[in-house]
């Protein structure tokens, strides 16, 4: 893909999205007003530097604008998954935005179990009208690929910032602290609903391994209509 298109591709995602941002980061950006890949690519190199520092700014600064300087290492395991759930205009239903988080955790939690991955931190952000965004992280009780687990996380977080009829253009969930499912010890619950609901995902996998990834959705979404207008920016990392 030719540069100047990779850096349009990129221009509108949230600067949680690059790999290797944090949550600080993030924040420290949005509380400058760059909270998008585009306007950190534009924005002057000696103010990147400033916030986050020298090296740091400067790569951040050619990331946003499609250039990596990174070694390619072949089939590299990825650190992180993200996903972004946009929507067509700018959302105020806490409903809305409730059914985009369940649609991404379901979709982040789908993914970690088909490449047998289980992750430790799992990150918000909302991205608004007016361009601004919040973001924030929590670390999970334990490591997790189960989209129950990752919904609630997503909850909380989403919960914690006490929107108040935000108008919000874009949610993005991104897991973190990738590690193998066979090494993440696992909390025994006895409970049998979280048993039935662990068998029914792996029902559930299978059927979008088989028929695609929207063979199977939660019945919430559904009745709202599927979510967001749109879902973009799945990515590894």
């Amino acid at each position: 893909m030719p540069e100047d298109a990779v850096a349009e591709f990129l221009a509108g995602k949230p600067v949680a999205a690059l790999p290797g941002i944090g949550a600080a980061t993030a924040r420290t950006l949005g509380e400058y007003g760059l909270d998008t890949l585009g306007l950190v690519a534009a924005a002057p190199l000696s103010t990147l530097q400033r916030l986050i520092g020298a090296k740091a700014g400067r790569e951040l600064r050619e990331k946003a604008a499609g250039v990596d300087r990174g070694r390619v290492v072949p089939n590299a395991v990825a650190r992180s998954l993200m996903t972004e759930r946009a929507f067509g205009i700018d959302e105020l239903d806490p409903l809305r935005h409730r059914g985009a988080l369940l649609s991404a955790a379901e979709e982040i939690g789908a993914r970690l179990r088909a490449v047998e991955k289980v992750c430790r931190t799992l990150t918000l952000t909302v991205r608004y009208a007016d361009r601004s965004a919040t973001t924030r992280s929590r670390t999970l009780k334990e490591p997790t690929a189960h989209s129950a687990a990752l919904a609630r996380a997503a909850y909380g977080m989403y919960e914690s910032l006490g929107l108040q009829r935000a108008r919000v253009r874009a949610l993005a969930l991104r897991a973190e602290g990738l590690t193998p499912a066979d090494q993440a010890s696992h909390q025994l619950t006895f409970d049998p609903v979280d048993e039935k609901t662990r068998r029914l995902e792996e029902v559930a996998d299978r059927a979008r391994a088989k028929f695609g990834p929207h063979a199977v959705m939660p019945g919430s979404l559904g009745r709202r209509g599927g979510g967001p207008a749109s879902s973009h920016g799945s990515r590894a990392a």
